[in-house]
């Protein structure tokens, strides 16, 4: 048997547990998570090597209709993604009730081309007779080449995904050096994870407004330790005051709980630097969004 190797673009409405499921598949945290919708921004590579093949993992930000320039940044990435890899796969929340979301998604992924595959996630929050209707009408579309119901957070049904993954794939050579776990840099991953951390620690309108720019960074060699200054940018004065909390508490908390996990992903020791600057009106400023690392 030919390796197979080839894209595969994880796409769905925000929430439905994208990243959970790619992190789940590559074995490492690869993509952020959070219980917050749009968390993922930009497109996160993440590699699967087998004996059979390897799948290269798009981890697309959350099908949704725009709102501001970031937004739409973000569902056109999406849609590059989606229109230009080898393979789709829609993940939906089946612990959620079908709507207008759902069958938004379900039309900008009709626009790729076969195949396309349906991952039902979160089955483990919900009863078997009410997942049976939801795969059927997931058939009924006519979309998807299998239907998978799985559950990222307690891996059940994961097992068969990659083998079914890489069974579509084209036939041909790895696209990546073996090993390769993600192409995002280290300065986007760790701005990544802080905001993952500010994020599970902030009000819901926070998400929306709240983005991570590295202004420095440096390695001491001898010591061991990287040095970054992150500047955490949202639209509001009282958003500023949220994000820093009462007396610099969340502030403090985040960032401890950011370096913690950083230095977990890249065994070695860091020291965060952290500052908050509030810049109204930053989602729609292009220039600024090119300078974002998270």
């Amino acid at each position: 048997m030919r390796r197979r190797s080839g894209t595969v673009a994880v796409a769905g409405r925000p929430n439905a547990g994208k990243s959970t499921l790619v992190n789940a598949l590559v074995g490492t945290k690869v993509a952020i998570v959070s219980d917050k919708p749009q968390t993922t921004r930009r497109r996160v590579l993440g590699m699967l090597d087998r004996p059979d093949g390897q799948i290269v993992f798009v981890d697309t930000p959350g099908l949704h209709k725009p709102l501001h320039r970031l937004n739409r940044v973000m569902l056109d990435e999406a849609m590059e993604a989606i229109l230009d890899v080898d393979v789709v796969l829609l993940v939906i929340d089946a612990a959620e009730p079908e709507g207008a979301g759902d069958r938004h998604a379900l039309e900008l992924v009709a626009k790729a081309k076969p195949p396309r595959l349906a991952v039902l996630n979160k089955v483990d929050l919900v009863a078997k007779p009410k997942l049976l209707p939801r795969m059927a009408a997931l058939a009924a579309t006519g979309l998807f080449d299998e239907i998978v119901p799985v559950s990222a957070l307690t891996g059940d049904g994961l097992d068969r995904l990659p083998a079914l993954l890489v069974s579509k794939l084209p036939e041909g050579d790895d696209l990546y050096p073996a090993g390769t776990l993600t192409t995002s840099d280290e300065k986007t991953r760790v701005a990544e994870l802080i905001r993952e951390k500010f994020l599970e620690r902030t009000r819901e309108e926070i998400p929306y407004g709240l983005g991570v720019v590295v202004e420095e960074w440096a390695h001491d060699e001898a010591k061991n330790l990287t040095r970054v200054k992150a500047i955490l940018v949202v639209d509001k004065e009282n958003h500023k005051r949220i994000v820093i909390g009462l007396g610099g508490q969340l502030i403090r908390d985040a960032g401890t709980a950011a370096r913690l996990e950083v230095e977990k992903t890249f065994g070695r020791r860091f020291f965060l630097d952290l500052h908050v600057v509030a810049r109204p009106g930053w989602r729609e400023d292009p220039r600024f969004l090119g300078t974002l690392s998270s």
